[in-house]
């Protein structure tokens, strides 16, 4: 695949196609293999995990979580901000939100890319206080589902380039030669989780337009849900599993 032509594409833009030219694969893990062991308990509001549906007395934090997911569910084509809001929410109740991090929707980030400067957008992101993008996520409607993943790797390369900016050029310390960047793609309120490693490696071919000699293995999880995917996390069984798959992926985020 050395001889396919490559060209400068922002992240909106990028396709199987990319994948295939910059030597990508991603690869489904089990439960355990992608999250190092067990899934951990919940922790956060009780009453999102009691109840489904907006009950008399329910708690503040469940009753946010709740009316987002609702929305979320009913959501149009085109109309994925709604997912966004739910997510936000979510991340924050879980506490990927800390002293440190913050949770931030459609943030723009330069890919340096056969040696033009374009860009990605993610739908949700995590940030620390040095402004090191942590999580990246896209969404992709129920509706009128596509395939999101080249957007997803996209986003992670562009963070993977923009941490290693702000490193050499604000903190005054080395680039990194690889990191992990986590990632999640929602297709309506159902998530997959993903660990995209990006090397110094895969970077410069990015970057210079060339083919890699090595290639990159994508780990993705798609949580087993007792109930249909399509539902999301609107029934209790399903909510319940996901639930416990945030609270496990934090460790790759904090």
């Amino acid at each position: 695949m050395a001889n396919i032509i490559r060209l400068a594409k922002s992240g909106s833009n990028w396709s199987t196609n990319e994948l295939i030219a910059y030597k990508i694969s991603i690869v489904e893990r089990d439960q355990n293999t992608f999250f190092n062991g067990p899934l951990p308990a919940y922790t956060g509001p009780t009453g999102f995990v009691q109840y489904e549906d907006r009950v008399q007395g329910l708690d503040a934090p469940s009753l946010a979580l709740i009316k987002r997911l609702d929305l979320a569910m009913k959501a149009m084509d085109g109309e994925e901000s709604a997912v966004d809001d739910f997510t936000i929410q979510l991340l924050w109740v879980l506490g990927y939100e800390t002293e440190q991090n913050v949770v931030r929707s459609r943030k723009h980030i330069p890919l340096s890319m056969c040696g033009e400067q374009v860009y990605t957008k993610t739908d949700v992101c995590v940030l620390n206080v040095d402004f090191e993008i942590l999580l990246v996520q896209e969404d992709t409607s129920h509706i009128n589902p596509t395939n999101p993943e080249p957007q997803l790797v996209a986003a992670a390369i562009a963070a993977f380039q923009a941490n290693n900016f702000n490193r050499v050029n604000f903190r005054l310390i080395d680039p990194l030669p690889k990191q992990v960047i986590p990632g999640i793609i929602m297709e309506g309120t159902f998530p997959r989780f993903y660990k995209i490693e990006v090397t110094a490696d895969l970077d410069m071919c990015v970057r210079g337009g060339t083919y890699p000699a090595t290639r990159t293995i994508v780990e993705r999880h798609t949580p087993r849900v007792p109930s249909r995917r399509s539902d999301g996390m609107k029934p209790l069984d399903n909510r319940i599993l996901i639930l416990q798959c945030y609270e496990a992926f934090k460790q790759f985020v904090l």
